[in-house]
């Protein structure tokens, strides 16, 4: 049997306003710790909805994870999403540095603190 080797993703959703993801966002990393880090970045969004033209500023967010954690992620936000149909787009981080890999590790408790720094 081979071991699933660790590696990091990035999921990635649009939320209407800041307070709708702020919450899912700290319970991921605070709570489940199963997030590192979300990213939030206010964008203009311009879409079909429902047979209409839609232009509106949304937030993006970027959830770093790893793939043991992106299904709980993504569950998770498609259970608390205010949004009929969420963006839910999970990227694989093909090429990322070794110490940030191990940040997110660390951070969502794959690896231990052992007082050493990261690499």
């Amino acid at each position: 049997m081979t071991k699933k080797k660790t590696s990091g993703v990035i999921i990635i959703s649009t939320f209407p306003t800041e307070e709708s993801v702020k919450k899912i966002a700290s319970d991921l990393i605070v709570n489940e710790k199963v997030c590192a880090c979300v990213n939030l970045m206010r964008v203009q969004s311009v879409y079909i909805w429902q047979s209409e033209l839609q232009d509106q500023m949304e937030i993006l967010a970027l959830f770093k994870t790893t793939n043991w954690h992106s299904e709980r992620v993504k569950e998770e936000i498609k259970k608390r999403h205010p949004y009929q149909v969420p963006e839910i787009v999970e990227l694989k981080m093909d090429s990322v540095s070794v110490s940030y890999l191990r940040w997110i590790e660390h951070s969502t408790g794959l690896i231990k603190n052992t007082g050493k720094e990261l690499l």
